[in-house]
């Protein structure tokens, strides 16, 4: 019987760690505003990286449920090394009268073409989006990597070695995803082959991007 006691009350014991970890965890990232990864947490509450992912993981479930006793307004995310606390999408509208935020910044129909290509294809080069489209991408595509939504992973091993692009830790935040694979089924007009079997290398310098300022105004994107 002694035990048993003991048994009992370790597991109390755990609960009651586990639950002041989660509301540590919850501050942290509310304050924060921005991803903290699981590296951070794990140095502040001395666990293991791997154990932090996972607590994270199984209270997203719980925060995130429709079902939660507890009505809220926000939202865990959880990316593959860290996590944030974001606003649901519904309520923008509201924040943005209280705050007195002006709407801006939205993307162009152009570059959410792109945005799309990348996101259900990557990594992709520039020639391959511009294919897809039919249209020059040059500006699209250094508008996204300018708002970080998008960013160059490597070179594909092929003549010239033109950059690839992905899809970034913001994009996912931004759309509210945790992973590229919540991304919802659609008809793809065609696949992306030029990445099978390549060799990635590490990417380029950020200056060998071309920034908007330097695309021609010509551009077929920034007329669209």
């Amino acid at each position: 019987m002694e035990h048993m006691t003991d048994v009992s009350q370790m597991d109390v014991s755990d609960a009651v760690d586990i639950r002041e970890i989660k509301r540590t965890i919850e501050a942290i990232l509310f304050a924060a505003g921005h991803p903290i990864s699981y590296d951070k947490l794990a140095d502040v509450l001395n666990k293991t990286p791997a154990h932090v992912r996972k607590i994270v993981r199984e209270y997203a479930e719980e925060y995130n449920s429709i079902d939660s006793p507890i009505p809220r307004g926000v939202m865990l995310l959880t990316f593959d090394d860290s996590c944030q606390l974001c606003t649901m999408e519904q309520y923008g509208q509201y924040i943005r009268e209280a705050l007195g935020i002006r709407r801006g910044g939205n993307l162009s129909a152009s570059s959410i073409e792109v945005l799309a290509i990348v996101a259900y294809n990557e990594p992709v080069t520039r020639a391959y989006i511009d294919t897809v489209r039919g249209v020059d991408s040059n500006y699209s595509v250094n508008t996204l990597c300018e708002k970080h939504l998008i960013e160059p992973c490597g070179r594909l091993d092929a003549p010239g070695r033109p950059m690839l692009y992905r899809t970034t830790e913001d994009f996912l935040r931004v759309f509210g995803l945790n992973s590229l694979d919540e991304l919802p089924e659609i008809a793809l007009p065609m696949k992306a082959k030029e990445g099978d079997g390549a060799e990635i290398t590490d990417a380029a310098p950020a200056e060998e991007i071309e920034s908007p300022a330097e695309a021609s105004a010509e551009d077929a994107d920034k007329n669209a």
